[in-house]
């Protein structure tokens, strides 16, 4: 890796040559473009909507990513991620410190600056964020307005002016089955990323082999974008048709994707943030890091040295909560009789794998101890755990002698997933724990970080909880389409204009 102070040093030289030059834009994190299509655009033919068109899955559509995909304008955010879990908590606190200074400068001077801040000196073969980080918060941040437009097309051709490539092509070939992602290039050396990145001349790849030579002669590309939308990518010079989805203000009431739209589902992500690091979630985040400090510690202390009694209520003062339901069925067969029980001494508890404290909640759930078995604990959380936990070895003749031995010593909780899986999905079980106990209780956990729902999802809950009472059927239709079905208006006076 780069020595540290190199870092530091090849980033004060940065710095010194922009706060030479002269100030541009001040809104430099906002994605504001200008409207240059007439002058790029060949057989320039620009219509008001997409959705009067039939005979797009034979097209190859093309679309800007941060300009008509996503809802949200701002690019802070996804730099945020790649600082804090690609990279480390002190290039996340740097890249937040210089957030005012980058709402300055003009819009492609504050993208070097991020990209300086997130990239530099990181290791090319290491980055995984763009895929096991990223695809979560940018499917989040996806209208459904444009996702219906965008699965029309035929073949599928995603332009980015702003965002690295690699922090956006496996969400977009991945997870929305896009065909072809054209982004900024960053430069390496040496395995590792320079923080700079290429110039958009130069990342322009043969658009006859991606596309087709067929498709650029016939001209068989069709483009949507939003309103003065920026349209200087190359590729938009092969265009025939444009059209605009929709405005910049008409973005801030667009959908969120349902999970259930998703072509494809995601089952799994990585990451220690749960919310989108928004610059106040930010703010928010380095503001609590001393208290959740003083907090984890007060809680290790209970956990590890006063009984359940104790603990629990001590707990609890802390804002942890734990919610016990009891099915209504009971199952007689997987639970033990009190005459079958005197043969073994344990339970066998079986659960879901949610996170690495699933056992500990568990055992507080119950107000007893038992003995956990683990994959790949950390020597450190096998320390501070304040159940027993051990260690098993993948090796499957052992690690049944070992439950076995283990259920002989008392009850056992073992997670048959084998790993952890944070979204809505459960992952195949291994049958092993079939094989070491008939007294087998199953457990359902999950964990919440609070109330994550949005002003959207709220109003669609209560849209629907009308819609069961009154047995009316809800729609997705609003108030302008009533106007432009009936009346060919937006519904909108001169007065109101």
């Amino acid at each position: 890796m780069f020595p540290r102070a190199l870092f530091f040093e090849n980033l004060f030289f940065f710095f010194f040559r922009i706060i030479s030059r002269k100030f541009r834009n001040p809104k430099g994190l906002q994605r504001s473009f200008s409207n240059v299509h007439a002058t790029h655009v060949k057989h320039d033919q620009k219509y008001a909507s997409l959705s009067f068109r039939s005979d797009l899955s034979a097209k190859t559509l093309v679309f800007n990513v941060e300009g008509t995909l996503l809802k949200s304008h701002s690019l802070f955010p996804y730099f945020m991620l790649v600082a804090f879990e690609a990279g480390s908590l002190l290039r996340a606190l740097l890249l937040f410190l210089l957030y005012p200074f980058i709402c300055l400068v003009g819009q492609e001077m504050g993208l070097k600056i991020m990209v300086m801040v997130c990239f530099f000196g990181m290791k090319k073969e290491s980055f995984r964020a763009g895929s096991a980080v990223l695809p979560k918060f940018f499917l989040d941040d996806v209208g459904l307005e444009a996702f219906e437009e965008l699965k029309r097309g035929g073949r599928k051709v995603a332009v980015s002016d702003h965002f690295p490539r690699v922090m956006i092509e496996s969400f977009l070939r991945e997870y929305l089955e896009v065909d072809c992602v054209f982004g900024r290039e960053l430069k390496t050396g040496r395995g590792y990323f320079l923080g700079l990145m290429e110039e958009k001349k130069k990342d322009m790849l043969n658009l006859e082999e991606i596309l087709g030579k067929d498709n650029i002669i016939s001209h068989d590309i069709v483009a949507f974008s939003r309103f003065n939308s920026s349209l200087d990518h190359p590729i938009f010079s092969h265009c025939k048709e444009i059209y605009y989805l929709a405005r910049r203000a008409d973005k801030k009431s667009w959908q969120q994707l349902p999970r259930e739209r998703y072509p494809k589902p995601l089952i799994f992500h990585d990451g220690r943030l749960a919310v989108r690091p928004t610059p106040m979630a930010t703010l928010a985040l380095f503001m609590w890091v001393p208290f959740g400090f003083v907090l984890a510690l007060i809680r290790a202390v209970a956990a590890l040295t006063l009984p359940h009694s104790l603990s629990l209520p001590t707990l609890a003062f802390t804002g942890l909560k734990i919610e016990i339901s009891k099915p209504r069925l009971s199952y007689p067969a997987l639970l033990p009789s009190s005459k079958e029980n005197e043969s073994r001494k344990g339970l066998l508890y079986v659960c879901n794998h949610r996170t690495l404290l699933d056992p500990l909640s568990l055992s507080f759930a119950l107000k007893k101890n038992f003995t956990a078995v683990t994959y790949s604990l950390s020597r450190l959380s096998e320390i501070l755990s304040p159940i027993r936990t051990v260690r098993l070895t993948r090796d499957r003749e052992q690690d049944a002698e070992m439950m076995e031995r283990l259920l002989n010593e008392g009850d056992l909780v073992v997670c048959p997933e084998g790993t952890t899986c944070r979204e809505p999905y459960l992952l195949r079980f291994s049958p092993l724990f079939a094989e070491m106990s008939d007294e087998i209780v199953p457990v359902a956990l999950d964990t919440r970080d609070g109330d994550d729902k949005s002003r959207f999802d709220i109003a669609n809950y209560v849209q629907s909880e009308i819609g069961k009472a009154l047995s009316f059927e809800c729609t997705k239709l609003t108030r302008r389409d009533k106007y432009l079905i009936l009346a060919g208006n937006e519904g909108i006076t001169s007065n109101q204009r």
